[in-house]
């Protein structure tokens, strides 16, 4: 995999953004790969309302956002928060691919794909309407929240400019498709709550009792549970049945 972006592509633009966008999408398609199957990605006429990208095989939708730096962005700008949440609730929506990039040399730094069922409305935060003085004065936009996904939910093709093997993308990619599987919004938000939690523990064996230390954290979050420890014991045999984790008995478990 080339890590580096090809200027020649772009030689007929003036404007800055419309190099970088042609750039990575050429970079993309002739690049990466489908990290659902593995083949190529075939980009999609400009302004499509599915996505920019698609998978010749399994036809899987891909969404890139692109931004200049070393590191991922906390969060990632993107249009219109009520057209946001709206596609959330498709089954068609896209996954995310995100690049950042080194200016001075249009080095790939990170490229790295969110699949599209670690989406859901708690990680879309809603920005300010538009002053009354703008062109589209009222319109209201979103950021999606890169920290507010779990570490599984960030699959890595490049990763701080080196290249991650093609099988650990495509069995990263495996682990978590059975999220795709939960369609309730609050079900799916404990999952994540607690794939969360166990992440912040930054241990592969890890303890029931550490993960209560999270109670008052998670109730912040659903205030309307009364009964926390259940829920979380309850995620925990959800992803152990899942492969997610492995329970070792005496209430400790280890991240597979």
């Amino acid at each position: 995999m080339r890590i580096v972006l090809n200027e020649n592509i772009a030689s007929d633009y003036k404007s800055p953004s419309q190099k970088i966008r042609v750039m990575t999408e050429y970079w993309v398609e002739t690049q990466a790969y489908c990290p659902s199957c593995g083949n190529k990605m075939k980009k999609y006429p400009n302004n499509n309302p599915v996505g920019d990208f698609y998978c010749l095989h399994c036809l899987e939708d891909y969404e890139l956002k692109s931004k200049k730096g070393n590191n991922l962005p906390k969060k990632v700008v993107d249009g219109a928060y009520k057209t946001m949440i709206e596609r959330l609730q498709e089954s068609h929506n896209p996954s995310f691919f995100f690049l950042n990039y080194e200016l001075s040399s249009y080095k790939v730094i990170n490229f790295v794909i969110i699949p599209k069922h670690f989406f859901i409305p708690d990680i879309i935060e809603k920005r300010k309407p538009l002053s009354q003085n703008a062109r589209r004065a009222g319109w209201v936009g979103c950021n999606i929240l890169l920290t507010s996904i779990p570490n599984s939910g960030k699959i890595f093709y490049i990763k701080n400019a080196k290249v991650e093997p093609r099988e650990k993308v495509l069995e990263r990619w495996k682990k978590t498709l059975f999220l795709r599987e939960v369609k309730k919004k609050e079900l799916k938000g404990w999952i994540l709550d607690v794939m969360n939690c166990v992440d912040a523990l930054n241990k592969q064996v890890f303890t029931l009792s550490e993960m209560y230390n999270f109670e008052k954290v998670l109730a912040i979050n659903h205030p309307n549970n009364r009964h926390i420890k259940d829920k979380i014991r309850q995620q925990l045999q959800f992803l152990r049945d899942k492969g997610y984790i492995e329970f070792l008995g005496n209430g400790k478990y280890r991240l597979v």
